[in-house]
């Protein structure tokens, strides 16, 4: 008869088709019968936290949710950090985990359920006559609630024979929320009138309004209303028409398209939250912009918007759309006025800084001429998350994942190229990450070589400092020497873990990637590249924190 572990894992499978972990007491059992009772593919893991990123990552590069899986005490509070960024960054996942027996604990049992409670996640705990009903309901909540989930497998329970598995309904998808209400029309209605008549109209829009699917109607939105656009980080390109599009909002944004911004008279902020990056700490919009926002919040996301309908940002742009052409006005020309192909440069600096090392501005610019147009970029957490975003363009939204940055964690990024790499198959897999995070994450620098093989490329921006810290705090004169790293070679790392390391102390060392696109796959190793960058080159967001705290 199936045991306990054998329902889990097979009602998960038919549900979810990638699982990624590390086996140990607490979770031997559901991988053995997820292995050999089911089709779903697992990828091993070497570090607990990243069997959740690998999870996490695979869901913001494709939309599809994924599950981890880790043996209770130690191996659960490996996942701690992880799961608080995914919580944070709502991204949709299920952790099975293994947990105390239900007879109680054990000298080296911890709450896990406290514990999980308190990065923000909810414990789902299988029980001997509910355990496939536990597994839909958790995946559900997961999947409607865009968040992770823990599911856990008592110790004592895990091995019961308790009986055929059940067919399961479900999971529910969540439905849009819908626009409803007399307040709703009218905050429509009130909302086109101003935008028929707006003379120079901006449209925001960020990952909520991508996960909604809704670059369609936005599209329309934009072209009824004439409206120049901007997304946030996590929103690249969702607007069809990339003409009239200034790129990437906040500190990110190159600084003429930034002013451009502040010359709208109304804003339509459309699945994005506002937080205070994308908001320039304040100076995104000019004090004079109305600034509307449409989200599935249940209030305005930041102080600044004067205007507030709560909906799904689909059906929220159709309506709108609908009702500007309705009114029969003609959309504003100031699009058709704004060059923004210039507005949208950058400053890419010269090859070498002062110091005599790599400006990061320029080898992340030349990168961005080099790397294949296929890929999906995965990003730790770090002050190098500047120069993906501002010379690495991606084709999507879900062409970029920064896991990490919710939570203002680094050590994320090697474990990410497995879920990128699993969620998009046929596509090159870029990870980006600064040597502090990359060390930190160094046991599944194995993981990362592994799964992506000759489709992965991984950047090391390495100044051989914490970065982040020597501006935000070594520039106000605190002592330096905690925020300094002893340069690590991190292509030699690479090379001895198989793939193919290339230290570049100079632009023309990247010309490496041109041989390596022409290579055939199946002959290709794992490309990284240590770029030995100067410290002394600070990312324009980082001026505007520095700026911020004095």
């Amino acid at each position: 008869m199936p045991h306990t572990s054998a329902h889990v894992a097979q009602t998960l499978a038919r549900h979810i088709d990638e699982v990624f972990g590390l086996m140990g007491n607490g979770n031997a059992y559901f991988l053995d019968a997820l292995l050999t009772r089911t089709s779903a593919t697992f990828t091993a893991v070497r570090h607990e936290a990243g069997a959740v990123v690998a999870a996490d990552a695979h869901f913001r590069t494709s939309g599809r949710i994924a599950a981890a899986t880790t043996t209770y005490g130690a191996g659960f509070t490996n996942t701690l950090t992880a799961l608080a960024e995914s919580a944070q960054a709502k991204v949709p996942l299920v952790l099975v985990v293994g947990d105390e027996p239900t007879s109680g604990p054990r000298p080296w049992d911890v709450d896990q359920i406290a514990m999980a409670a308190a990065v923000g996640v909810r414990t789902y705990t299988v029980g001997r006559v509910d355990a496939a009903a536990a597994t839909v309901t958790a995946i559900e909540h997961a999947l409607t609630y865009r968040v992770p989930v823990v599911l856990a497998i008592p110790y004592d329970v895990a091995t019961l024979d308790i009986g055929a598995i059940p067919e399961v309904p479900g999971p529910g998808r969540p439905t849009p929320l819908a626009l409803s209400g007399e307040y709703a029309r009218a905050s429509l209605d009130r909302l086109a009138a101003r935008l028929a008549e707006a003379q120079r109209p901006l449209l925001l829009a960020g990952r909520g309004a991508w996960l909604a699917d809704a670059s369609e109607e936005l599209g329309a939105l934009a072209a009824a209303t004439g409206a120049l656009t901007v997304t946030t980080a996590l929103g690249r390109n969702i607007f069809p028409d990339s003409r009239y599009d200034l790129g990437v909002a906040g500190g990110f944004g190159a600084p003429a398209a930034m002013d451009r911004v502040r010359q709208a008279d109304v804003a339509v902020v459309v699945g994005a939250s506002l937080n205070q990056f994308t908001m320039r700490f304040g100076e995104l919009f000019n004090p004079a912009t109305s600034v509307w926002q449409i989200d599935t919040d249940d209030r305005a996301t930041n102080a600044r918007v004067s205007g507030f309908i709560r909906a799904d940002a689909k059906l929220a742009a159709a309506e709108l759309a609908a009702r500007v052409q309705a009114a029969g006005a003609e959309p504003s020309t100031w699009r058709e006025s704004v060059d923004t192909t210039q507005d949208r440069k950058y400053d890419v600096g010269t090859e070498y800084a002062s110091d005599g090392r790599l400006d990061p501005r320029a080898a992340a610019a030349r990168l961005g001429d080099l790397l294949p147009d296929d890929r999906v970029v995965v990003s730790d957490g770090g002050h190098f998350i500047a120069w993906a975003n501002m010379f690495w363009e991606p084709s999507a939204p879900d062409r970029i994942a920064m896991v990490g940055t919710a939570f203002q964690s680094i050590g994320l990024g090697w474990p990410s190229v497995a879920g990128a790499a699993r969620a998009n198959p046929d596509s090159t897999i870029v990870l980006t990450t600064g040597d502090g995070g990359g060390v930190m994450a160094l046991s599944d620098l194995d993981t990362a070589i592994r799964s992506a093989k000759g489709r992965g490329i991984a950047v090391v921006f390495n100044d051989a400092a914490y970065g982040a810290e020597v501006n935000l705090y070594g520039l106000k004169g605190l002592e330096k020497s905690p925020m300094l790293i002893d340069e690590i070679d991190f292509a030699a790392l690479a090379t001895a873990a198989g793939g193919h390391g290339v230290a570049v102390r100079s632009l023309a060392d990247l010309d490496i990637l041109e041989e390596w696109k022409a290579t055939p796959l199946d002959d290709r190793r794992f490309l990284l590249l240590d770029l030995r960058i100067s410290g002394s080159v600070v990312a324009p967001y980082q001026e505007e924190i520095i700026r911020v705290n004095g």
